[in-house]
Order: structure tokens, then sequence, then C-alpha cells
């Protein structure tokens, strides 16, 4: 019987081999995106227009995806250690490789930023997420109050404020009616 394993010990992984299947997948997504974009082409273009015209696109969803696979991987063997700073450090390099289509510095820390960014992994989901809804509610006067009443807005007691409006602006007044054919209007 071979003896157990602890599983908290870190095992090192190629990280040339994922950089290899993450640029496959993603290239494939940039093959996607670039296909659907030719084929909302209004005039004829030829079978090769995605690889001419979309060759960039394909070829920057490739890099972007081998470089966040073997920056996550090298990180995690570097580090020796599996957690969520291997994915942002991978995610920041990639995103990062997705902005040089630009040219600009600015814009490369900014796409790279932008993919980087991760949440806290130790705060629960539904918590974070009921933070942020009891955090954000309104109550409905104040909302009424910015907002106003009618364009598909219509509160309690919106019909009877209505009425009187109409009466004291136009000197119209307005009868209440049913949809149901069963109720009698007054």
């Amino acid at each position: 019987m071979a003896p157990q394993e602890d599983d908290t010990v870190f095992r090192p992984k190629d990280a040339i081999k994922s950089s290899l299947s993450g640029a496959v997948y993603s290239g494939g997504a940039g093959l996607l995106i670039s296909s659907l974009r030719t084929s909302m082409k209004k005039n004829n273009v030829g079978s090769m227009h995605v690889f001419t015209h979309g060759g960039a696109t394909i070829i920057s969803f490739a890099f972007a995806g081998g470089i966040y696979k073997f920056a996550q991987q090298a990180s995690a063997n570097l580090r020796q250690k599996e957690d969520a700073w291997n994915h942002a450090i991978g995610a920041f390099l990639g995103g990062s490789v997705m902005g040089l289509r630009s040219l600009r510095f600015p814009v490369i820390l900014g796409f790279g930023a932008l993919a980087g960014a991760t949440r806290d992994p130790n705060v629960d989901e539904y918590e974070r997420k009921e933070a942020m809804r009891l955090n954000r509610r309104r109550p409905i006067e104040e909302t009424l109050a910015e907002v106003g009443e009618g364009r598909g807005i219509y509160p309690p007691g919106y019909q009877e404020r209505r009425r009187a409006r109409l009466l004291e602006k136009y000197g119209v007044e307005v009868k209440p009616v049913s949809a149901d054919p069963n109720v009698a209007s007054p």
C-alpha cells in the first residue's frame, strides 16, 4: 500500500504546455470574433477576409491567452503556491497584450489593470451582493421626487393626482374608467 501524500504540497505545473493550450483556445475565440465581424459585412468579401483583415484580432487573442496561462503557471511555480495572485498576474499581462495594438503605454496599463482586477476570494459573493444592495437602495419617495411620476412610473394614488392636476390646469374633469366590463363607471 502506497503512503498517503499531503495535499498541501505544491506540485509544479508545465507552463509551456499550459501557454500553448491557452493560446489555441483564445486564438479560436479570436477566430470566432473575426469570423463574426466578417459575416456582418454588407459587401461580399472572400473567405480569406477573416485572416487578412481579422488576423490582428486572432493573433492578439492568441497571444493574450498564451501569455495569461504562461504567467499564471510560471508565477505559481515561482511562488510555490496556487492562489488568486497567480490569476491576477496572468490577467494583467494578458490584458496588457490586448492593449499593445494601440502602441500607447497608458492604454497598455489600462487594459492590464482591467483584466487583472479581481475580487477578494475570502468574501462570500452573496454577502457582497447583499451589502451592495443595501448600500445602493433608495426609498421610492426619493426616486419619485427626482424622476417624477408618469412615463411608466405609477405609484399608488397616481390616477387621483393626475385627475386633480388635469382639473386644476385645464378645467377638464376626467372620470375614472375600469377595464373590467362587470364594474360600472361612476
